[in-house]
């Protein structure tokens, strides 16, 4: 089981406290300048994936440093309880085994006397099975035409995770259309409805309990609408399936075709799951499972290599280096591909979900940061909208930058224009600029000494700026199934250092309980007054202001 191992105690971060203070003034520059080999020192392949990390704050003490610090708080155990079916997510009392999910040739896995691979291996033959019906055709809405549109609705790990990855693999499409509604505010599912035919689409209620307020809300509304548009409430198993674990409500809703998963799989860790049967029908099962082999292929590399070799742990590690002693409060997530458009926002729930905690394994407050604020955009978008802050801003913010060698899309020179920008953007990140540079640039634009004077402090870049450059050689349904593992594993290594509960979500609780006790209110007539006056001032406004209920 997980040591409670506060990290500050170790010896490791002791010594890294100090180290800090003797690199943390010292430019990258300098670095590059003292070790021509530092690009191969501090760079990483995994298969298709290079990991770059030279520009980066490091010598070779922090790193060293930094592992120590992973091997002092019992890392390699934990590996090996991640992947063995242990009770990892000790609040829920529950294994945590997403992993299981994608391994698709391994050995027996026992979990209380059951072997859950048997069990994962006919969930994914359901959904081949379903997947290739849809496809092929073969599955009739109620007036015998086949389905060209799907509507997941789920939200949080049940929209995210397979919102971005059929975002991601839109080249690989073959099935129908795929829609994603999550949120409960009704223009989300009306827009989406709009260009929709009910004779032709397939809804897919993604909701572990069949009870998630947003989820069960959007359901409702679809089903309204599928019958005031089409026909009677029997038809609704035709163009209704569900993946839950409440197989009593699913039938009650009216849903005859249901698919299941495990409360070892949270929601953030599910698109290996049938709550990734959206994906599977929309790129074939056979690009799934080539998702699911590149995310096992990630699994073994994390499992068995080195740690000073481990393509997860070294990114763990730089997130810690920054976050702990440089205070960097958050991390910018930049894809060179706009496939990737959604991975910052997956990553958002990934990371901040599980690692947003403020109390340790020994159930008392930390007194350190964990998690950071993950955010970003594609490139080159972003670096006409929030670069300036990372280049010239008074806040540190590390970064990873993504991108293909192979464009999906080889038109010209846009490929080696984006490719262009984003190798750039890492060099002027880590060089910046010097007041010499900047005085010998406005020269040869041919300014006089007094524009030089007047403009040149503000041409200065300090540089310095860490980043990650992760380069893939094209985005294929194998390659992204090893990107999201490497992101997943990275997240697990840095709650184990951290002394912390990766996978429970104890924070959303709260927010959900007093919503259930405020929408009454809403529906009512009756001021309210057993709230803060805020809350109190903000329901009764909207109660003076609101159309009559009819």
């Amino acid at each position: 089981m997980l040591k409670n191992i506060n990290p500050t105690q170790s010896p490791a971060w002791k010594q890294l406290d100090s180290h800090y203070q003797q690199i943390k003034d010292k430019h990258m520059r300098e670095m590059f300048e003292q070790d021509p080999d530092r690009f191969t020192r501090f760079s990483l392949q995994f298969e298709h994936i290079l990991l770059d990390y030279s520009k980066n704050r490091i010598e070779q003490q922090t790193m060293d440093l930094l592992l120590q610090l992973a091997q002092q708080s019992g890392l390699p155990q934990a590996i090996e309880d991640l992947f063995s079916g242990e009770k990892i997510n000790v609040t829920e009392n529950r294994p945590v085994l997403h992993t299981a999910l994608r391994n698709l040739d391994g050995p027996p896995l026992l979990v209380e006397g059951q072997d859950v691979m048997e069990q994962v291996y006919q969930e994914l033959e359901k959904i081949k099975t379903f997947s290739s019906r849809i496809i092929s055709g073969q599955w009739k809405g109620f007036t015998g035409k086949s389905i060209t549109d799907i509507v997941n609705i789920g939200i949080g790990g049940s929209d995210l995770g397979p919102a971005m990855v059929t975002e991601a693999l839109t080249p690989y499409h073959q099935g129908p259309q795929p829609h994603f509604v999550s949120n409960v505010d009704g223009t989300h599912i009306s827009e989406t409805l709009k260009n929709l035919n009910p004779e032709t689409t397939l809804f897919m209620v993604s909701s572990k309990s069949f009870t998630t307020q947003e989820t069960m809300a959007n359901a409702k509304t679809a089903r309204d609408w599928f019958i005031k548009h089409t026909s009677p409430a029997r038809d609704i198993g035709k163009h209704f399936v569900a993946i839950s674990t409440n197989s009593r409500k699913v039938k009650d809703f009216g849903i005859d075709t249901m698919f299941t998963f495990w409360d070892w799989v949270g929601g953030r860790y599910s698109l290996w799951s049938s709550i990734g049967l959206s994906i599977a029908c929309s790129i074939g099962y056979d690009n799934f499972y080539q998702l699911l082999k590149g995310a096992q292929a990630m699994d073994w590399h994390f499992r068995q290599a080195p740690l000073d070799k481990n393509m997860p742990v070294i990114l763990a590690l730089l997130g810690i280096w920054y976050n702990n002693f440089f205070k960097a409060q958050s991390q910018a997530i930049l894809p060179y591909d706009q496939y990737l458009s959604r991975f910052p926002a997956y990553l958002q729930q990934l990371e901040m979900e599980s690692n947003g905690k403020n109390t340790g394994r020994n159930k008392k407050p930390v007194n350190y940061h964990t998690g950071s604020i993950i955010w970003g955009q594609p490139g080159t978008n972003g670096q006409h909208a929030f670069y300036q802050l990372i280049h010239q801003g008074t806040k540190l913010i590390p970064c990873d930058f993504l991108a293909a060698i192979e464009s999906h899309s080889p038109l010209g020179e846009h490929h080696q224009m984006l490719l262009s920008n984003y190798l750039a953007q890492t060099e002027a990140l880590m060089r910046g600029k010097t007041r010499p540079e900047a005085e010998e640039e406005l020269k040869k634009e041919g300014k006089t000494a007094e524009e030089i004077e007047n403009l040149a402090p503000f041409k200065i870049f300090e540089g310095n700026r860490p980043t990650n450059s992760i380069f893939y050689k094209k985005l294929t349904p194998y390659l992204l199934g090893s990107l999201i593992a490497l992101y997943e594993h990275k997240v697990f290594v840095q709650g184990i250092i951290w002394d912390i509960y990766s996978f429970d979500q104890w924070g959303v609780e709260l927010g959900k309980m007093l919503a259930n006790g405020i929408l009454p209110q809403l529906k009512g007539k009756e001021k309210a007054a057993n709230h803060d006056s805020s809350t109190n001032g903000l329901i009764n406004y909207y109660l003076d202001n609101r159309k009559e209920p009819n």
